[in-house]
């Protein structure tokens, strides 16, 4: 498996995003399942893409938060690769990209029916905390934090 840094609006970025909203649309039934502002190539520092045999199976992005925080958007592992450690070498490559950039805090938001990616994140060293920011209110959302060693 390969990791690679690349822009926002990358063809495989864009696919794979896209399978992911199909999901959570499914999910959630419906569209209005994300609260606050969406990530866009604007606002995001970091968008990575994992590559499995060159076929893209899954992605992450970084969206700083403040001088020393950032927030973990569009984690996304396609279905077939998924209990294959795909996720957590993207999340380690995120954290370590978050390190190296002076932002020891990271925070996420996922979401009430999302029970796979709850106990993912919890397993990897990630603790509930209030919701945050535009998260705030939502009865969809459930938020993490992790502080970086």
């Amino acid at each position: 498996m390969i990791i690679e840094e690349r822009p926002w609006d990358d063809p495989a970025g864009v696919r794979l995003r896209a399978a992911q909203v199909a999901e959570l649309d499914e999910r959630y039934g419906g569209e209005d399942h994300e609260p606050g502002e969406a990530p866009s190539a604007g606002d995001v520092d970091v968008f990575l893409v994992a590559l499995d045999d060159r076929e893209p199976v899954g992605c992450g992005a970084l969206r700083r938060l403040d001088e020393h925080s950032a927030e973990i958007k569009r984690m996304y592992v396609t279905p077939h690769a998924r209990g294959t450690g795909v996720a957590t070498a993207l999340l380690r490559a995120l954290e370590e990209r978050a390190a190296a950039r002076g932002w020891p805090l990271l925070r996420l938001e996922t979401g009430t029916e999302q029970p796979d990616a709850r106990r993912f994140y919890e397993r990897e060293g990630y603790r509930q905390i209030p919701l945050f920011g535009a998260y705030e209110g939502s009865e969809l959302s459930v938020c993490y934090e992790r502080t970086l060693s």
